[in-house]
């Protein structure tokens, strides 16, 4: 069976580096084998790439900012979690997307998150989710991801 490691290599994506918090939070909580991230925005090398509202013409914009918040929260989760391949499951994922007042399909930007994880992970990828239109979110970010997600061993957590 592939790693989720050698799955992201054979799709050519490389995950970024663990970041730490850049303010008095954790990247991650756990409780038992349930580990929940903080919210993950779309950001390369700390520099937002998808910033302002999602509109009907930028839904494909939205999509690749919620692949990318994934990637972040993989980056997040592989460092504290034990690695990738110790993720049982992931559980839920909730989307935070700034939306212009007449746009009311934020689960479309939320598969880019959910597609993402069920082609790494398949069945173990499948999860609840939640996807909230907002006003704005902080930097001006284009949408705000947790990930909460099953260890399979909590002895090879860091937190």
């Amino acid at each position: 069976m592939m790693t989720v490691k050698e799955k992201l290599a054979e799709l050519g994506i490389a995950l970024p580096p663990f970041t730490a918090p850049m303010a008095n939070y954790v990247c991650a909580s756990r409780c038992g084998a349930l580990v929940m991230s903080a919210g993950n925005t779309p950001k390369v090398n700390g520099v937002l790439q998808y910033m302002g509202r999602v509109s009907a013409d930028r839904v494909e914009e939205g999509y690749q900012a919620a692949r990318l918040c994934t990637l972040n929260a993989l980056a997040v989760l592989d460092d504290l979690c034990g690695g990738l391949d110790n993720i049982d499951h992931i559980v839920k994922v909730t989307g935070y997307i700034s939306s212009e007042p007449d746009f009311y399909d934020q689960p479309k930007v939320l598969n880019g998150a959910s597609d993402l994880l069920v082609q790494l992970l398949g069945e173990k990828g499948r999860h609840a989710r939640c996807a909230l239109g907002m006003s704005v979110l902080g930097g001006d970010a284009l949408c705000e991801i947790t990930y909460d997600v099953a260890l399979k061993d909590e002895a090879l957590a860091k937190i």
